[in-house]
């Protein structure tokens, strides 16, 4: 079979393989991107309801989750949120800022498809689709890798193969595979930024809520996250269900806030001050969704007009209505997870280049590292800020 030769192989055609191509393209290096997928940037395609959460301008290294937290320091400070918004608006892709710091596209995520490929273009990087890489090995001073077209001979092979997080969009464990094929360790995977579960008597509490939303905050131990939360047939979604997915784990605490920014109990008091022939069901209809209320009261809390509870019921309710115990038994996993915890161990790795301590030229770079963002646009700038450290110098 032929083999071709290029200075860098890319392998994965999505946010951070692109990025790396671009730059190290541009740095006049002879660049070929292979991907398995028969389209490139697939997960961006997916995003943000197809409109594509490209950044989060307030991105700092406290929104990402990994094994050593400095890892991703040295990346982010050298590509910024606003480096990318410059790419975007020389593109004329027009944007909005959809809640603080989460930018959208007004339009459609293939306006960043395109603008990516068209500056791999314009850079002379070659990107190829429906490519399956079936073999890699050291050779020289490189690396020679296999595809059914033929033998890729590079002095720089990255690997931006992403998670294991929406199998249906091509999601495969290459990466994890070829990091270990090359003495690397790979932390343990679990999905993250995903529904919660509920079974047994759990799930039949709420199991008739499926539908019903409202804003709340979410704990897991020390760390909580306030945004809508989401009762589905299965357990539990929406914003603040998918952060605090990713500290949760099988017996730890889940706590909801069903009633943030107001004092629970004080404000059940002055209910009854105001209005105390009103069961309480009805009371707390006014402040949670009423079907929500219902099944408290049916179910945990009980009812009767709010003038029969004494003080130290009412603050009792209020403190559980502050801190209501969810009772997880799991998620939906990587079915519908946005991304993947655990992966390469930043160990191993450069944080400045991106490059393996143990073998030179190979490099790793996007969600494939234990390198995991915040719900909201921050796990598309690591993609960009860690596919330009590698391209910078690949």
């Amino acid at each position: 079979m032929a083999t071709s030769d290029y200075d860098v192989l890319v392998i994965g055609a999505g946010a951070a393989g692109m990025m790396c191509a671009i730059v190290a393209g541009a740095r006049g290096r002879r660049v070929l991107v292979l991907d398995h997928a028969n389209k490139p940037g697939k997960k961006i395609l997916m995003s943000g309801g197809g409109r594509c959460n490209f950044t989060h301008t307030g991105t700092t290294p406290a929104h990402y989750l990994s094994a050593n937290p400095h890892f991703c320091k040295s990346a982010l400070a050298r590509y910024t949120p606003w480096d990318f918004i410059a790419m975007v608006d020389r593109h004329r892709i027009a944007w909005h800022e959809k809640t603080p710091g989460q930018l959208f596209c007004d339009d459609s995520a293939k306006q960043i498809v395109a603008m990516l490929l068209a500056e791999c273009a314009r850079a002379g990087a070659r990107v190829e689709t429906s490519v399956p890489v079936s073999h890699v090995r050291t050779h020289g001073d490189g690396f020679m890798v296999d595809t059914p077209q033929g033998h890729v001979r590079c002095a720089s092979l990255v690997v931006a193969t992403g998670g294991l997080s929406v199998p249906t969009m091509g999601a495969t464990a290459f990466g994890y595979d070829l990091a270990r094929q090359f003495g690397h360790t790979v932390l343990p995977l679990r999905a993250g930024l995903v529904p919660l579960t509920l079974s047994g008597k759990h799930q039949e509490h709420y199991a008739d809520l499926s539908g019903v939303a409202l804003p709340a905050s979410a704990s897991c131990d020390s760390v909580s996250f306030g945004e809508a939360v989401l009762f589905t047939h299965r357990g539990l979604s929406g914003p603040a269900i998918l952060q605090v997915s990713s500290y949760w784990e099988p017996g730890r605490e889940l706590l909801l806030d069903l009633m943030p920014g107001l004092d629970p109990a004080q404000w059940l008091i002055d209910q009854q001050g105001q209005r105390p022939a009103a069961e309480l069901r009805t009371v707390l209809g006014d402040a949670l969704p009423r079907r929500l209320a219902q099944r408290l009261c049916e179910a945990f809390l009980g009812s009767r007009p709010i003038r029969q509870y004494r003080e130290a019921e009412l603050r009792d309710i209020g403190g559980r209505l502050a801190a209501w115990p969810i009772v997880a038994s799991g998620t939906e996993g990587y079915r519908t997870a946005e991304v993947t915890l655990g992966g390469v161990d930043t160990d191993g790795i450069s944080s400045t280049t991106m490059m393996s301590r143990r073998v030179p030229g190979l490099y790793f770079i996007g969600e494939v590292l234990d390198v995991t963002g915040h719900l909201g646009g921050y796990n598309f700038q690591w993609a960009w800020a860690s596919g330009h450290a590698a391209g910078q110098v690949a």
